[in-house]
C-alpha cells in the first residue's frame, strides 16, 4: 500500500509521517504539502526539513488563490492579528463561532487537493493529522470527526473506491499525539508550530500554548523551546 501524507510541518502531521513511514516503510510513502498563503514560510520549511530526514520527496501545491477573499488572520494579506491567547479564551469571545486563524474550509481544500494527487500517484491512502483539541468548541470545524467521516467517505466514492483518508489522532489530543511521536523518535526539532514566522515561537499564540503544555504533559521540554 502507499500512502500520501498532508504535511505542514506542524507537531501532527509530522507525527502522522512518523507513523507512516514506520508502518508501511519509506518507499510507500509520499508527502505532500500546501502553500495558502499564509503569513511565513517557516512551516513549508520545516515540512521540507522533515521530508529531508525521512529521505522523502516533498511534493508542494499552491492554492493561495482559492483564499483571497478571506480574512483570516492566518493569511498574508489578512489585516487581522494574530490573536495571543489560549483557544479556550478565543472561543469564549467568540461565542463557539470558529477562531480568527480558522482558513474557510482549508482542510477539505487540502484533501480534495490531495485525493487527487494521491489517485495520480497511486496512493490508496490519505494521511490527515486532525485531533480532538484542534476539533473542541467547534474552533477548527474541518478538524472534527464528523467532518472526517463526511470526507472520507466523499473520497472514497469521489475516487471509485480507490482512496480513503485515515486521521489517526482524531479522538486523541495534542499530548497523545506527542506521546506517540516520542516513542516513533519524530524529529520535533524539525517542527514549526507558531502562527508567526520570526527566528523563535512565539510562545503565547493559540497554537504555541497547546505546544508546549503538550510536551509539558509527557515530561519533556519542547526541542525548540531548549534553545531559547
Amino acid at each position: 500500500m502507499n500512502v500520501l501524507v498532508l504535511t505542514s510541518g506542524g507537531v501532527d502531521s509530522t507525527t502522522c509521517l512518523g507513523m507512516a513511514v514506520d508502518q508501511y516503510g519509506r518507499d510507500h510513502v509520499a508527502a505532500l504539502s500546501m502553500s495558502y498563503g499564509q503569513k511565513h514560510v517557516k512551516e513549508m520549511e520545516s515540512a521540507k526539513a522533515v521530508a529531508d530526514y525521512y529521505g522523502l520527496e516533498l511534493h508542494t501545491m499552491d492554492l493561495a488563490q482559492i483564499f483571497c477573499y478571506s480574512n483570516s488572520s492566518l493569511l498574508q494579506h489578512s489585516s487581522e492579528e494574530i490573536p495571543k491567547e489560549s483557544y479556550a479564551v478565543q472561543l469564549h469571545k467568540t461565542e463557539g463561532s470558529p477562531v480568527s486563524t480558522y482558513v474557510p474550509f482549508r482542510n477539505g481544500l487540502f484533501l480534495s487537493t490531495a485525493a487527487s494527487v494521491a489517485l495520480s500517484m497511486d496512493c490508496s491512502l490519505i494521511y490527515y493529522g486532525a485531533h480532538k483539541d484542534d476539533a473542541a468548541g467547534n474552533a477548527y470545524p474541518d478538524c472534527s470527526e464528523r467532518f472526517y467521516q463526511a470526507m472520507n467517505q466523499a473520497v472514497y466514492e469521489g475516487s471509485g473506491h480507490l482512496v480513503q483518508i485515515e486521521a489517526p489522532f482524531i479522538n486523541k489530543d495534542k499530548a497523545e499525539i506527542v506521546k506517540v511521536g516520542l516513542e516513533l523518535d519524530v524529529p520535533y526539532h524539525l517542527t514549526w508550530s507558531c502562527y508567526e514566522g520570526n527566528d523563535r515561537p512565539c510562545g503565547v499564540c493559540g497554537t504555541c500554548i497547546d505546544r508546549k503544555l503538550a510536551f509539558e504533559q509527557n515530561g519533556v521540554v519542547d526541542p525548540l523551546l531548549e534553545r531559547i
